[in-house]
């Protein structure tokens, strides 16, 4: 709202309205903050007084399908496209289903982190890293500027290509390759003054890498950058990044957090304030980048999110934290048997004592509000692991083909347990030489499991191991 504007006597009204609004929505949020993960999750902000008020006692969020709201008269309708009252107006700017999922996004993910947070919803989890990383490809000083941003390259291979083709190849933005996350040298000999940000991914799809998050953190603020990182595969229950210093987490919802399997969806968290020397005349961008994108990138793109995915992805995430308790568990149990398996020379789980990126994990990766008995919450290293069959690449496609129960698929995050062979699926378009940079052999099966009793999901894999 412009300080020194003078608006209509109709505009000030609404206005004024809205100011009761907000302040009781504010007192929710420090009353829901106060609550545990697990009555988040259930609950969200879509409180008793907000069902009875605005949704005829609805005990479940509705799903709003209108693609527009309709406005009392031309001074609501101005004010709230001018941004001064809270409004949706349009399901490509917003919705009220999206919103209830974005709010409890931005809770469960500053949940105990010491922040305020915000959080956009978006079509699919690709939108929401281009949503996340375009505002800072920005030139500074001239359009001659060499733009460069420092990756990991064990990352998704969708975010590779995105990186790769679209940012490298289609736009002359260099992204410079961290083949080493944990290696903090590494990363500090990529940044220059042309850096616009770093990101990492961790867990990463399928190698299971990590990287020492907090002191990436730091070292992004020590050149005024922020850090984006993709934390799909841990999800909130298992670790949040913002309480180490991200200033920006980015979610696939179709995978963990929407584990039923049908909805796509994508969501940028961001923390309040960022850290950023990008310059921007709105206050926004620094102060709640997740609301500047909405109202502004994400509303010009486009990429907006199905109410009812919305919906969906809201319904499964109730039970997110006893999920990723039974899923870790389930996963672990799998890892053990793959690791003692003759067939098998390797199995890339975070959960396995001596895989090389168990210790950054262990510090990290916790299930939210366990207790050991001792005080200290419980590790759990998510549900995807992969294994690498011994011998040729043709001894793993005949493993897979070999599988009885679990199901062939790119997919991931499912209550289901799904395999694949990232070499010719996920990570396919990457090409060999990146593949081999990014340590994914043509002999690795990436495996998520699902709910299913782990004994059941273990005789399937050794029957299929032993078809060579």
């Amino acid at each position: 709202m412009n300080k020194d504007k003078i608006y209509p006597a109709g505009i000030l009204r609404y206005i004024e309205e809205s100011k009761k609004y907000l302040s009781d929505r504010k007192k929710q949020v420090e009353r829901i903050k106060k609550l545990k993960f697990d009555t988040i999750a259930v609950h969200g902000l879509y409180t008793i007084e907000e069902t009875l008020k605005h949704n005829q006692g609805a005990v479940i969020e509705p799903l709003y399908l209108s693609t527009a709201q309709a406005y009392r008269d031309a001074d609501e309708m101005e004010a709230a496209l001018s941004y001064l009252i809270p409004t949706w107006c349009y399901t490509r700017f917003a919705n009220p289903t999206t919103y209830y999922l974005e709010w409890v996004l931005a809770l469960l993910e500053s949940y105990q982190a010491g922040c305020q947070a915000s959080c956009l919803v978006t079509a699919s989890g690709m939108a929401a890293l281009m949503l996340a990383i375009d505002p800072f490809l920005v030139p500074q000083k001239d359009k001659k500027e060499k733009i460069n941003f420092v990756s990991s390259i064990q990352i998704y291979g969708g975010t590779f290509q995105h990186f790769s083709v679209r940012k490298g190849q289609e736009r002359g933005i260099e992204v410079r390759w961290v083949e080493n996350p944990r290696d903090i040298e590494e990363w500090l000999a990529k940044i220059d003054d042309n850096t616009r940000f770093l990101y990492a991914e961790a867990p990463s799809n399928p190698q299971q890498s990590f990287c020492d998050l907090k002191a990436i953190a730091e070292l992004a603020h020590s050149w005024e950058i922020p850090l984006i990182f993709d934390s799909t595969c841990a999800t909130p229950a298992l670790m949040r990044p913002l309480a180490y210093g991200a200033d920006i987490v980015i979610h696939s919802l179709t995978k963990t957090l929407s584990s039923g399997g049908l909805a796509v969806g994508g969501a940028l968290i961001s923390r309040q304030p960022i850290v950023t020397r990008i310059k921007n005349d709105n206050p926004l961008f620094k102060e709640s980048f997740a609301e500047y994108v909405k109202f502004f990138p994400y509303r010009d793109y486009g990429p907006a999110a199905s109410p009812i995915n919305a919906l969906l992805t809201l319904n499964d995430l109730r039970t997110l934290r006893s999920k990723m308790d039974l899923l870790s568990q389930n996963t672990q149990q799998v890892a053990d048997f793959l690791s003692h398996h003759p067939r098998v020379y390797q199995v890339d789980y975070l959960g396995l004592e001596n895989f090389a990126f168990h210790d950054l994990a262990k510090k990290y990766m916790k299930l939210v509000d366990s207790n050991d008995g001792q005080g200290n919450e419980i590790n759990r290293y998510g549900h995807l692991l992969s294994f690498r069959v011994e011998g040729p690449p043709q001894n793993a496609r005949r493993v897979f083909d070999n599988l009885k129960l679990i199901f062939r698929a790119g997919d991931l995050g499912r209550i289901k347990s799904i395999a694949t062979i990232p070499a010719i699926s996920t990570h396919l378009q990457q090409g060999e030489e990146a593949r081999l940079k990014a340590d994914i052999p043509p002999q690795m099966i990436r495996l998520c499991i699902g709910g299913e009793n782990p004994e059941d999901i273990i005789e399937d894999l050794d029957q299929a191991l032993r078809s060579f």
